[in-house]
């Protein structure tokens, strides 16, 4: 059986109903969903739990208290990993916590 995993990226605009993506290997089955911020994050998460999913891996957009919210959020459900970025290009060089 494949590991279920799940990549959450915030980007501006993002709108997680339309952007996302599912890829199928052999060995991992990895759902990328894109989130405008945390609120969005937190819900996806969630919603990816409730659809198995096993692991879920965040970008560097989520800072240390949004990947917090996040964990919580899931209750152990799922294993949350990150992607770390001091300052991430993507978010004006800042970390999500200073904008979300």
């Amino acid at each position: 059986m494949a590991l279920q995993a799940a990549f959450i990226f915030v980007a501006p605009e993002a709108d997680p109903a339309k952007h996302r993506a599912m890829i199928d290997t052999p060995i991992v089955k990895l759902t990328v969903v894109g989130v405008k911020n945390y609120v969005e994050g937190i819900a996806a998460a969630q919603q990816l739990v409730e659809q198995g999913i096993g692991a879920i891996e965040l970008c560097a957009g989520f800072g240390v208290e949004g990947v917090a919210q996040v964990k919580k959020a899931v209750q152990g459900k799922a294993v949350v990993g990150v992607v770390r970025f001091d300052n991430h290009p993507g978010l004006e060089f800042k970390s999500g916590d200073d904008i979300f």
